[in-house]
């Protein structure tokens, strides 16, 4: 925390069904009274999957996994008819599907809802079935909303009945309700320039809640760990069937081939990360962050009945992950490997530079042509998967670009010829993209929303 000047942490040790370690550090919000402690509620981002998939193994036991998610999702579909058909709970939950990486995850920060997320996945190219791997938040969300559609209730509730309320975790929700009414929660924080963090965000996961909607406190998920080391099992009483739990544990997909005659393969379980370390043994792990403000991880090694949750409110520095590595090198070889702390944080800023254009649109060229009058370029256009564009004047005699279900709108500033800048929003933001029209002006192309293809709108219609 010296190092990145994180503003608040919360961690939970498990060893041997016992919790050994439970204590919060920092402030919940920085600059305002309030430190974070043991009960204090963080959103869990993706570590919300390896909760997820706890639930799902208590409501659909071994058997459930199996099953089709389409007949009970019927407004789900994928490109392909037959892979609608037959993907499965497990195929989703282990990201198998074929489906893009975080494909709906763009929609969600235009302001789309789950349903019209769900139902316009069937959009989006597929890779093999079965045979390929990338990561989807709005896969797993289907898959659990199958489950819980099949029982007949919404997912926070069949949630809060199969695991959070039999297991006392009393703090844990799946609805951004009970997160930000909570008021020992700890506040988003995003860092700033200069270095410092400020509170800036509000990230509502409501859409893709099994996924990463999940809030909880440590004291909760030390009572999580010790359920999932015990198989199951609280206290002497069965929570979750021991067989259905284990399945979850199990390699499901090829996440991370080895790259090298003596590299490590990485896989994906249902909700979990899987791997052996070099005594064989199995090791669980799920990192969780949110760009506008969360940071977590989860790791476990089953077979030593040890575990620890590290909960963060900043964007991810490394930390969460940092402190789980250096725990686990300490408890298997007396001290930690490496400083982990620089390769982890430069792993998040690879990822978060992945996205971005390599134009910088906020540098014309020199010899940049004029653009056309802006009647050339206002108008409405559509999209199949990401639904209305409307460009119109701007009161500075600009033009300015809406987006959304409840329209986004950006201030375009024109780059070069029949192509202009924006400043991204949101927690998939990849800073300035560009919006190129056609020559003809019938179509515009978005270029951040174009990773699969899909980023054109036609002018007037579908």
């Amino acid at each position: 925390m010296k190092r990145t000047g994180l503003p608040g942490v919360s961690v939970a040790v498990v060893y041997e069904d016992e919790v050994v370690h439970l204590k919060g550090y920092g402030v919940r919000e920085v600059g305002k009274a309030g430190e974070v402690d043991a009960d204090t509620v963080f959103q869990l981002a993706s570590v919300s999957k390896p909760v997820a998939s706890t639930v799902v193994a208590g409501t659909v036991g071994v058997e459930g996994w199996q099953k089709p998610v389409n007949p009970e999702l019927p407004e789900f579909g994928l490109k392909d008819p037959w892979v609608t058909s037959h993907v499965t709970v497990a195929d989703l939950f282990s990201h198998r599907s074929g489906l893009p990486d975080h494909a709906g995850d763009l929609l969600e920060d235009l302001g789309y809802d789950q349903e019209y997320i769900l139902s316009h996945l069937r959009y989006e190219p597929l890779a093999p079935f079965r045979a390929s791997y990338a990561y989807t938040n709005f896969g797993v969300t289907a898959a659990a909303e199958a489950v819980a559609q099949g029982k007949g209730v919404p997912w926070a509730k069949l949630a809060g009945d199969t695991l959070y309320k039999p297991a006392g975790m009393n703090d844990t929700s799946s609805t951004f309700r009970d997160f930000a009414s909570n008021p020992d929660r700890a506040f988003g924080h995003v860092k700033e320039a200069d270095g410092t963090w400020k509170a800036r965000y509000v990230r509502d996961p409501d859409a893709q809640s099994p996924a990463g909607g999940v809030s909880s406190s440590a004291r909760d998920m030390a009572t999580w760990l010790r359920l999932q080391l015990a198989n199951g099992s609280l206290d002497g009483r069965r929570i979750i069937d021991e067989d259905a739990l284990d399945l979850t544990h199990h390699p499901e997909s090829v996440a991370a081939p080895a790259h090298a005659p003596a590299g490590r393969t990485g896989f994906y379980g249902l909700g979990w990360n899987v791997s052996y370390d070099d005594e064989g043994r199995l090791r669980l792990s799920h990192t969780g962050a949110f760009a506008l403000g969360a940071h977590t991880n989860v790791t476990m090694l089953p077979g030593e009945q040890l575990g620890i949750v590290v909960l963060t409110n900043g964007a991810p520095v490394g930390v969460a992950d940092t402190v789980a590595l250096d725990f686990f090198d300490t408890a298997q070889d007396g001290r930690p490997s490496r400083d982990w702390l620089p390769l982890v944080d430069a792993i998040y800023q690879q990822q978060a530079d992945a996205g971005r254009s390599p134009t910088n649109y906020a540098k014309p060229p020199g010899d940049a042509a004029s653009a056309k009058a802006n009647s050339a370029y206002t108008g409405t256009y559509t999209s199949d998967y990401y639904g209305e564009l409307t460009v119109a004047g701007g009161g500075d005699g600009g033009l300015v670009l809406r987006l959304g279900p409840e329209p986004q709108s950006y201030r375009l500033t024109h780059y070069d010829g029949d192509t202009f800048g924006f400043p991204t929003r949101g927690e998939n933001a990849v800073g300035l993209t560009g919006v190129t029209f056609s020559p003809d002006g019938k179509t515009v192309r978005v270029e951040y929303l174009d990773q699969e293809g899909l980023g054109t709108f036609t002018r007037g219609g579908r």
